[in-house]
């Protein structure tokens, strides 16, 4: 089973049409399941995916 480490929540909100009638509405996180170098399984969103790619080939351009 894959840990979630992230803390983000929906977003709600309203649909605006034409004639400004609100329906009620959800932005989901894009949430992603990664696989580590150790095995372990963890699901984060996209953003903090990226963040970590970026800094993980930082750390790489350093110690090289």
């Amino acid at each position: 089973m894959a840990r979630k480490i992230t803390s983000k929540k929906p977003l709600f909100g309203n649909r605006r049409s034409h004639s400004l009638r609100a329906t009620k509405h959800a932005q989901k996180p894009n949430l992603q399941k990664v696989t580590l170098d150790n095995g372990e399984k963890i699901i984060m969103s996209a953003r903090e995916l990226r963040t970590l790619n970026k800094m993980t080939k930082v750390t790489e351009e350093v110690s090289e």
